[in-house]
């Protein structure tokens, strides 16, 4: 496993990171979730991102109970907060000073730690003053329950504002967590050369696209059973945009480009994300240890200009590139 600097910070984390977005709590059951987080750490993965609203609490608890009795330095762990949670009442959600700091102690419990590596804001909330929220996020980091603080989905403009107060404040934000893919480049115009100068790194979500860079989802076929499209619960909406036959019929034209590297196409994804500079961590998750074991491999390999060019070529313009989709996919007001 490699290590890569967290921004311009001192924290470094696995460029391999394990999350537990539709999985724990949610798609599979807990045995099968724990499982995955040991195969996650015997692999070398010392970096997990989880977030207060998957599976309303449920996956940070799952994570909590399948990381306890590790050595707690040992570890990188990212949380976030935004989303409605709870009884999802009128506070229930956002980034007001009462919801962060009533969901960093509610995290917390759930991950039966003192502490958070990262605490992410998880979406930009229009409704609350920005110095509200990035005082309430000092707070949290006098207080010892994160060392430092990120941000997800937020635009190039958001993050600018959201840095100099955080500088201001003299606390470190130094994450973004957008989706990041082969497919679906939308940060690299705009989020990325502002992170680079701001000393922000990006921990990308999404770098299989949601399973559809494996190649298993194949244009005309019917959709695998249990699959991520056919799954109810939330995962079947996000993988929606890839299912048309004109995508599935590029990606299948990477599958002699990842043979020709000895990797599988699901590796080749997150090789792909992980040779941007400007990204620290790839999140991975899984349904099946073994789903982890393939794809850690993906760690250090270099793809060289030629096989980077032979990517674009293959995919032609089916990539969405528009750095407006990032404020455009963003909630306009609290969800409650």
């Amino acid at each position: 496993m490699e290590f890569r600097y967290l921004g311009d910070s001192g924290l470094k984390i696995s460029e391999i990171t394990y999350g537990n977005w539709l999985t724990h709590g949610s798609q599979i059951e807990n045995d099968a979730a724990t499982a995955c987080v040991r195969a996650a750490l015997d692999a070398g993965i010392t970096t997990f991102d989880t977030a207060d609203v998957y599976a309303n609490g449920a996956a940070e608890t799952v994570l909590g109970e399948a990381l306890k009795g590790e050595r707690r330095a040992s570890l990188e762990i990212l949380t976030k907060v935004y989303w409605p949670t709870g009884p999802k009442g009128h506070n229930d959600c956002g980034l007001s000073r009462k919801h962060i700091m009533e969901s960093i102690d509610a995290s917390l419990s759930r991950l039966q730690t003192d502490y958070v590596d990262v605490y992410q804001a998880h979406r930009y909330d229009t409704e609350t003053p920005l110095e509200e929220t990035m005082q309430a996020f000092a707070d949290v980091v006098r207080a010892g329950k994160a060392h430092y603080i990120g941000v997800s989905e937020w635009t190039a403009e958001q993050l600018r504002a959201g840095h100099a107060l955080a500088t201001d404040l003299g606390i470190k934000l130094v994450s973004s967590q957008p989706q990041y893919s082969m497919l679906w480049r939308v940060i690299e115009e705009q989020v990325v050369p502002a992170s680079a100068e701001l000393g922000v790194s990006q921990i990308v979500f999404s770098p299989i696209a949601q399973g559809v860079l494996t190649g298993k989802y194949k244009p005309g076929a019917e959709l695998p059973a249990g699959s991520r499209a056919t799954d109810e619960k939330g995962g079947a909406n996000m993988i929606r945009r890839f299912l048309n036959d004109e995508t599935l019929s590029r990606v299948q034209q990477l599958e002699p480009i990842a043979a020709d590297l000895g990797l599988s196409m699901a590796q080749l994804a997150v090789a792909w994300v992980l040779q941007n500079d400007n990204v620290a961590a790839a999140i991975i998750g899984a349904s099946r240890p073994e789903q982890v074991a393939e794809n850690v491999k993906a760690s250090g390999v270099t793809l060289e200009l030629d096989v980077m060019k032979r990517i674009d070529e293959a995919l032609g313009d089916i990539v969405e590139r528009d750095p407006a989709r990032t404020a455009a996919n963003a909630p306009k007001t609290r969800p409650v």
